[in-house]
């Protein structure tokens, strides 16, 4: 239904992805898209590459006078840095073999990928592993997420933890405050330590993780299914908020917390309103129950490891000599969690797209629009 491929190497000529299943008539324009690219270049902690690149997605194919066509939309993002990068990542043969890379990072996809594709130099590897392809990924959750924004859906990200050290939790999230913040975190106080301990891991020639939470609003009853174990939108979220650079666990509402907890303290007791239709009285389950979305805000929290490259290289092995040396050093951030969490915004608005067109078809907005309204009208009490 929507779905995506994404092409490009972090320092080659540019980035590319091919979008198909948006419906026609959707409004749709650069502009659009260039807001969430910008927010996913800020955050304290980020590399010299930010200030090089200024991200911004051309579209190609797929839009006309400022409606898609319902085929496929075609983007690309050029790297300013292609310039310094012409003759290593070079598309034809070059004289001269530029210098491999061949001190592995631990941590990175170094070895397995070179053990994998028989090579002898890390370069291909680092390059299509690179985060550098996120900036992809969050062009293509603009589509998704100007697709939501016909339905109401709002999805939203903050920081929660950045080296141990974590925001209170609260009911209301300032979302504003969140996007003035250098960290994206609204508690002043633990921004302040975070900056600190980004400042010191800088210093130290570290890189410091942490934790990202995305909330999403407005998400009708029953996208996603219980039938099939591909089709469980728990699952679905799971395995593209775990595709993310650097992410190693995520949790949906409660998560891990509910292994302590008796059942009569975990599951949301449900209510009729009479205004608001069907609504739980918590959201312990993050919005979703048996697959499915329950008409609650979706939450979802994923934890980010901190960055393989760092300047203070870990001990390692040389691919070609197998002699121990220091990792390899490119030129990579200290913290990069204010930026996952909106690559996250993006995947889940991406998996969101598809479980909406999937329930409501349609090959233009308005029918597709036209199936959800009538959807709404039919999922009171059963008399």
């Amino acid at each position: 239904m929507f779905r995506f491929l994404t092409a490009g190497e972090s320092h080659g000529k540019g980035l590319a992805s091919i979008i198909e299943g948006v419906p026609a008539g959707l409004a749709l324009d650069e502009d659009y898209i260039a807001s969430d690219l910008a927010r996913r270049q800020k955050g304290y902690g980020r590399g010299s590459r930010m200030k090089i690149e200024q991200d911004r997605a051309e579209i190609i194919s797929g839009v006309r006078h400022g409606l898609t066509l319902g085929s496929p939309i075609s983007l690309v993002i050029r790297n300013k840095d292609w310039e310094n990068w012409q003759d290593k990542m070079s598309v034809s043969p070059v004289n001269q073999e530029p210098e491999p890379v061949t001190r592995l990072r631990p941590g990175h996809a170094d070895l397995a990928g070179t053990m994998k594709y028989n090579l002898d130099d890390v370069r291909p590897i680092l390059e299509r592993a690179s985060a550098r392809e996120t900036a992809c990924r969050v062009a293509v959750g603009a589509v998704a997420r100007k697709l939501l924004d016909e339905f109401g859906v709002e999805i939203h990200s903050h920081t929660v933890c950045i080296g141990g050290h974590w925001a209170k939790s609260v009911e209301k999230v300032d979302w504003p405050k969140v996007e003035k913040s250098p960290v994206r975190c609204a508690d002043k106080k633990a921004e302040k330590a975070m900056l600190a301990a980004i400042d010191e891991a800088q210093k130290a020639g570290n890189s410091l993780g942490g934790a990202f939470e995305a909330i999403v609003s407005g998400v009708p009853i029953g996208l996603g299914s219980h039938v099939h174990w591909d089709r469980k939108l728990n699952g679905r979220i799971a395995q593209a908020i775990m595709s993310i650079n650097a992410v190693k666990g995520v949790e949906i509402g409660a998560g891990f917390a509910v292994a302590d907890l008796p059942g009569s303290r975990v599951h949301d007791i449900i209510e009729l309103d009479a205004k608001h239709g069907w609504r739980h009285i918590t959201n312990r389950a993050g919005g979703i129950e048996g697959g499915m979305s329950n008409g609650e805000p979706i939450v979802v929290r994923a934890a980010v490891k901190p960055i393989p490259t760092m300047t203070m290289p870990l001990p390692s092995v040389d691919l070609r000599t197998g002699k121990k040396v220091e990792a390899y050093i490119e030129r990579s951030d200290i913290c990069v969690v204010p930026a996952a969490g909106v690559v996250g915004e993006a995947m889940l608005a991406v998996v969101l797209a598809e479980a909406v067109l999937e329930k409501f078809g349609g090959d233009h907005i308005d029918e597709t629009l036209r199936n959800y309204r009538g959807y709404l009208k039919s999922i009171g009490p059963r008399k």
